[in-house]
């Protein structure tokens, strides 16, 4: 899947969150969501790595909760950037991929 056909999926269920919840989406939502998302990350690799609560999960629960988080952590970052106008391809082009 092209990345404009994923950040074109990833607004659509986004808009169905921001309605279902009453959300008010601006840019401090996005950020805010970015740093949460980051933060269940965070934890979750915590747990795999024995330096957080367990809890009842298993390791297998625990690595599918990675790559969960991952994906929201990303999908979030893409969704402020479509928010802000970035155009992704263009900008990973300008900062990392000059170097190839």
């Amino acid at each position: 899947m092209e990345l404009k056909e994923i950040e074109r999926k990833l607004k659509q269920v986004c808009d169905v969150y921001i309605e279902k919840f009453k959300i008010n989406q601006n840019e401090d939502w996005f950020i805010l969501k970015i740093q949460e998302e980051l933060g269940e990350l965070t934890s979750t690799h915590l747990k795999l790595t024995n330096r957080g609560r367990i809890g009842d999960n298993s390791n297998k629960e625990l690595q599918n909760n990675l790559k969960d988080e991952i994906a929201d952590v990303l999908a979030m970052t893409i969704l402020f950037a479509n928010y802000k106008n970035i155009d992704i391809e263009q900008a990973l082009n300008d900062k990392w991929f000059k170097f190839l």
